[in-house]
This record gives structure tokens, C-alpha cells and sequence, in this order.
């Protein structure tokens, strides 16, 4: 009777929360419906004028004034010897009818945090494809990357939008400052080169999926669970029923099949690896990641934006969605029951990477 009584707590606690969910989305819609949509919008951040101007103001207190005036005005004078040339290459191109090389090439910066469900990819979409619209010959990306990985299909969508930056001919470097395990070394692997600091986690090329049964439990307290389906194998393992031998071999086989197309992704990618050393779940730090081929070089996404600053245009491109405070909180509380489920019943029906 305990048990029955700490289980139904349990369902009126979920069922509240469900209730409560409901009631944030439906006045969401509501005040949507009122004030209309509002649609994501891309912010575009000049790393390099940032890198300048800390630069300058660092030497303000490091040099003396007559100093940086001189300087400066032999700076302003070069500027604007540039810009006079650049203003008649463009006047030239406007006469040939050609403005596609009229600029310096460009670093785009832009950053993936991934979720286990990758509900990151939808800003990732509409980052790269802003990019590959105004990209010129010479135009390379920077993606920061740090995810620990998730769901199958979640991943291997993100890794496809970077394979879409391949496909238009322009350069892909990702950096790993923390971590890019399963399905986030699925999609550092499109990249052209990848640069890990020396203690990030790399690798984890592997799949898993796990479940709680409760079989036992629910058959010492006399209470049934029926399941029903049309397809053998519509439904393999469960968490209330009694798995059968069968359908543990079955999912086995699923996950196998999983990894092996997991595997020749990388190796598409990456040919050089050695699968059967590098694609047996485990993971490495930065250092040991590069002796195993799987990064390029050793090196934080700082030290490569500084050193870009240097030579060219460095912009961080974001695609960010102005929320209204109704969206904020069904967006919070949507976000929580998301991870419960993934958590405690999607672990258990999908693979995760």
C-alpha cells in the first residue's frame, strides 16, 4: 500500500506539472494571437573593432600620450590611403558590373552549445545559411563547439547544416574549449580542421541507450501492465513490461547498426583515423586526441579569433529570437519537462550519441 500510495504522489506531482505547462502554453498562444509573431532576427558582433579597441585601451596606460598621438595619426593616415583605394575598386567593379571581390575576406564566428536534443540547430540553419548568402572566395567560418552529444537524429542534422558550409566551398574550423564527445564529434569531424585546448573532451564515438524496468516491482504489488502494438518490433524494450530475450537482441542490433553508421560518417570525414581504435566509446583529452589524429591542433578558440583580429574582419553572427515573457516561461518550463522525458523514457526508445 506504500508503494501505491508514493506512486500515485508521484503521478498527481507530474500531472500537475503537465496542468501548469498547458495553462503557460495556451496564454503564450493567446497573447501571440493578439500581438502577432515575432520572428528571429540575425546580430551581427565586430570581434576585430572589439579586439581594437581593447588593445587601445590597454596601452593608454602603458604608453604616454604624445606616443599614441603620434601613432594614431600615422594609423588615420594609412586608413584613409586604404579606403581611397578601396572606394575606386569599387567604383571600377560598379562599372564592370562585378562587386562579388570588392571586400576583404571575412572570419565568421559562430557558436553551437548543444542541448541533447540539439534544439540549438534551428538558430545553427539560420546562421549558415546567412553566411553562405554573402560568402566570396577566401571567406572562412569559426565554429566553437561544446556539446557532450544526444539524440541520433538531432546530431546528424547539425552535422549536415556544417556539411552544407563544405558543400559551398567555404573553409570550416571548429574549436573545442571544453567538450565535443558523441554526437559533438560527429559534427567536429566535418570540419576542415578542428583545434582543441589541450584538456578538452574529444571522441566518445560510441551509442547508448538505457532504461529503468519496473516489471518486477509492479508484479510484487499485483498490478498489470498491458502494452499493445501492430509490428513486431513496433515497441522492443519497456519499462513496465517483461522484456523478452528476443527484443533485447533486436535492440542490440539496432545500436550496432547506429554505430556503424556513426562510424562511416567519420571515416567520410576523417580518413585517416583509426575506427578501431578511436570508435570504441571512450574518450580523450585534448593532447591525447591529437596523437590519436582525431584533432588537428592544439589551441583555444581565443588564441585563433586574437590572431584572425590581426590580419582581417572578424564578425560573430548569432540568430537570436526576440521572446515575449509569456514565451520565456512556456519556453522554461517546456525546456524542463523536455529533459524529464528525454531523461527517464527517451534514453530508453532512442539511441543517444
Amino acid at each position: 500500500m506504500e508503494f501505491l500510495f508514493d506512486y500515485g504522489l508521484f503521478l498527481a506531482k507530474i500531472a500537475t506539472v503537465v496542468i501548469a505547462l498547458v495553462g503557460i502554453l495556451v496564454l503564450a498562444k493567446g497573447l501571440n494571437g493578439r500581438h502577432g509573431s515575432q520572428k528571429g532576427e540575425l546580430e551581427v558582433t565586430d570581434l576585430t573593432e572589439q579586439y581594437k579597441n581593447t588593445v587601445h585601451q590597454l596601452e593608454e596606460h602603458l604608453f604616454d600620450k604624445p606616443l599614441l598621438k603620434a601613432r594614431d595619426k600615422a594609423t588615420k593616415k594609412e586608413d584613409k590611403e586604404k579606403e581611397k583605394a578601396r572606394q575606386n575598386e569599387i567604383k571600377k567593379a560598379a562599372k564592370e558590373g562585378d562587386l562579388s571581390h570588392v571586400r576583404e575576406s571575412r572570419l565568421f564566428v559562430i557558436d553551437f552549445h548543444g542541448s541533447i536534443d540539439a534544439r540549438e540547430v534551428s538558430s545553427l540553419r539560420e546562421e549558415i545559411s546567412a553566411i553562405i548568402a554573402v560568402a566570396i572566395d577566401g571567406d572562412e567560418v569559426l565554429l566553437r563547439l561544446e556539446t557532450g552529444g544526444g539524440m541520433v537524429h538531432g546530431y546528424g542534422l547539425a552535422s549536415s547544416q556544417l556539411d552544407r558550409l563544405k558543400s559551398a566551398g567555404i573553409k570550416l574550423t571548429i574549436s573545442v574549449d571544453k567538450v565535443a564527445a558523441s554526437g559533438g564529434y560527429m559534427m567536429a569531424c566535418v570540419a576542415d580542421k578542428i583545434i582543441s585546448a589541450p584538456f578538452a573532451i574529444v571522441g566518445s564515438i560510441g551509442v547508448i541507450a538505457q532504461l529503468p524496468n519496473f516489471s518486477k516491482v509492479l508484479k510484487k504489488h499485483d498490478i498489470e501492465f498491458e502494452q499493445i502494438t501492430a509490428g513486431e518490433f513496433k515497441r522492443t524494450l519497456t519499462m513496465f513490461g517483461e522484456n523478452t530475450d528476443k527484443a533485447r537482441d533486436k535492440f542490440q542490433v539496432e545500436i550496432e547498426e547506429t554505430h556503424g553508421l556513426f562510424k562511416d560518417f567519420i571515416a567520410i570525414h576523417r580518413p585517416e583515423l583509426d575506427l578501431e581504435k578511436v570508435a570504441t566509446g571512450e574518450h580523450w583529452f585534448g593532447n591525447q586526441a591529437l596523437n590519436l589524429g582525431l584533432v588537428d591542433e592544439i589551441g583555444t578558440s581565443d588564441d585563433f579569433i586574437t590572431h584572425a583580429c590581426k590580419d582581417r574582419e572578424v564578425l560573430n553572427v548569432r540568430f537570436v529570437q526576440r521572446k515575449k515573457l509569456a514565451e520565456k516561461l512556456a519556453g522554461a518550463t517546456g525546456e524542463a519537462a523536455d529533459n524529464l522525458l528525454l531523461k527517464w523514457v527517451s534514453r530508453g526508445q532512442r539511441p543517444f550519441m
